[in-house]
C-alpha cells in the first residue's frame, strides 16, 4: 500500500507532523523550566511583583533568554503542523500567518532585552516592549480567527471551546495587565498571559501528535 511521504515514518513512529508536533510540545515546556530556573535563582525576585522580561538582567538571565528563543523557533516550527492539519474556514490563512508573527515575536522578545527600571530609553528595550506587546495582542486574535476551523473540523472539534476560553481569558489578561501594575502584582498576571498562550500551544500540539500517529497507525494496516 502506498504512504504519501509526509506521513512515512521519520524517527520511530513519528512522521513530519509527529515531529512538528514535538516542536509545539516542547516550546512551552523549555519557556516554563527557563523561566522558573532563572526566577527562583535571582536574589530579590519576586515572581508576583516583577516582570518576565527583567529576569534578562539578572545573573540567570541567560537562560530565560535561551526559554523564549526556543519556543520563538519551535512554535514557527510547530505552526507548519496545523497548516496541514486543520481544514481551512474563513480567516484560517491570516490565523496561521499571525502565529507566524506570534513566534517570531517571542524570538525578538528573547534576543532584545528590556531596559533597566529607571534607566533611559534605549533602541533594544524599545524593540523589546514593541515585541512583547504585539506578542500579548497578536495571539489571542490568531486563536480567535482559527476558532472556526477549529469548530467545524471533526478531529478538532473537542479543543473549540477551550479555544473560544483562551481567547476572552487573552483579551481580559491584557487589560488586567496594565491594572495589576497598580498594585505591584505586574509579575503574576503577566506570566497568566503567558500560560493561557503557551497552554493553548501545547494542547494544540498534543493533539497533532496524536493525530500524526492515528495517521501512521491507519497508513500501515
Amino acid at each position: 500500500m502506498y504512504v504519501p511521504l509526509r506521513q512515512r515514518p521519520i524517527i520511530g513512529p513519528l512522521n513530519i507532523f509527529g515531529i512538528l508536533a514535538l516542536a509545539g510540545i516542547l516550546g512551552p515546556v523549555i519557556l516554563i523550566i527557563a523561566d522558573y530556573t532563572a526566577a527562583f535563582t535571582a536574589p530579590g525576585y519576586s515572581i508576583i511583583r516583577d516582570s518576565i522580561s527583567s529576569l534578562a538582567l539578572t545573573r540567570m538571565g541567560w537562560l530565560q533568554t535561551i526559554g523564549f528563543l526556543a519556543i520563538g523557533l519551535l512554535v514557527e516550527i510547530y505552526v507548519a503542523g496545523l497548516l496541514f492539519n486543520i481544514r481551512p474556514r474563513r480567516g484560517f490563512h491570516l490565523a496561521v500567518v499571525l502565529l507566524v508573527f506570534f513566534g517570531f515575536g517571542l524570538l525578538m522578545t528573547g534576543a532584545f532585552h528590556t531596559n533597566p527600571a529607571g534607566s533611559d530609553p534605549t533602541v533594544e528595550g524599545d524593540i523589546h516592549g514593541i515585541a512583547s506587546k504585539a506578542v500579548f495582542l497578536i495571539f489571542p486574535i490568531a486563536a480567535w480567527l482559527i476558532s472556526s476551523s477549529i469548530k467545524q473540523d471533526p478531529r478538532w472539534r473537542h479543543l473549540s471551546l477551550y479555544t473560544v476560553i483562551t481567547v476572552i481569558l487573552g483579551f481580559l489578561l491584557i487589560a488586567a495587565l496594565y491594572l495589576a501594575n497598580l498594585i505591584h502584582w505586574f509579575g503574576l498576571f503577566e506570566r497568566l498571559l503567558v500560560w493561557n498562550m503557551i497552554a493553548w500551544v501545547e494542547v494544540t500540539a498534543i493533539q497533532l501528535l496524536r493525530l500524526s500517529l492515528r495517521r501512521e497507525y491507519k497508513s500501515a494496516a
